[in-house]
C-alpha cells in the first residue's frame, strides 16, 4: 500500500485522489448516494477515478467556459513551455491552478448530482436508463479528454520540431 501511495505524484494526489475523496464524502452527506468505501484499496482506486472524472470536467467544460466569458486569459502554449524551462515555479503554479479548477468542478458536479436526483424522481425515463446515460456521458467525457490530450502532445512535438 505504501509503495502504491509513494508512486503517486503531488499532482495525482491533489488533482485526482483528494477531490475524489472530498466528492464522495460530501455526496454521502448531502444526497441519497454513498460512494464511500470500507475497503481501502478499492476506495483509493474509486476515489482516484472519481477525481479523474472531476478533473476532466474542469478541463473540458469549466476552463473553456471561463475563457469564453473572459474570466480567464491564458498565455500561448509556446510561451508557457519556454517560460517553464526558465522558471521551475511555473510548473508548481500550474499544478495549483489545476487543483483550483478541479475544486470548482467538484462543487459544480455536486450541484449537478443534486439536480439530477430531483429530475430522477420526476422523469421515469431517467430512472430506468440512468446507468446507460452515465456510461454514455463518461464515454463522451473521456473521448474529448483523449482528443484534448492528443492536441497537447501534438503541440509539444511541433514546438520541439521547430527548434
Amino acid at each position: 500500500m505504501k509503495e502504491l501511495l509513494d508512486k503517486l505524484s503531488s499532482y495525482n494526489i491533489f488533482n485526482y485522489l483528494l477531490p475524489g475523496i472530498v466528492f464522495a464524502f460530501i455526496l454521502s452527506k448531502t444526497s441519497n448516494l454513498n460512494l464511500l468505501q470500507d475497503d481501502i484499496i478499492i476506495g483509493l482506486f474509486l476515489y482516484y477515478f472519481i477525481g479523474l472524472i472531476i478533473s476532466r470536467v474542469g478541463s473540458l467544460f469549466i476552463e473553456p467556459l471561463l475563457k469564453w466569458v473572459k474570466f480567464l486569459k491564458f498565455s500561448e502554449y509556446k510561451k508557457f513551455v519556454t517560460a517553464s524551462k526558465q522558471d521551475s515555479k511555473i510548473e508548481l503554479f500550474s499544478e495549483i491552478n489545476n487543483m483550483y479548477r478541479t475544486l470548482c468542478s467538484l462543487f459544480l458536479l455536486l450541484i449537478l448530482v443534486k439536480v439530477y436526483e430531483i429530475f430522477l424522481l420526476r422523469v421515469s425515463f431517467l430512472e430506468k436508463h440512468s446507468g446507460i446515460i452515465i456510461v454514455l456521458l463518461l464515454f463522451l467525457l473521456f473521448l474529448f479528454a483523449y482528443k484534448k490530450q492528443t492536441k497537447y502532445i501534438t503541440k509539444r512535438i511541433d514546438l520541439n520540431q521547430s527548434k
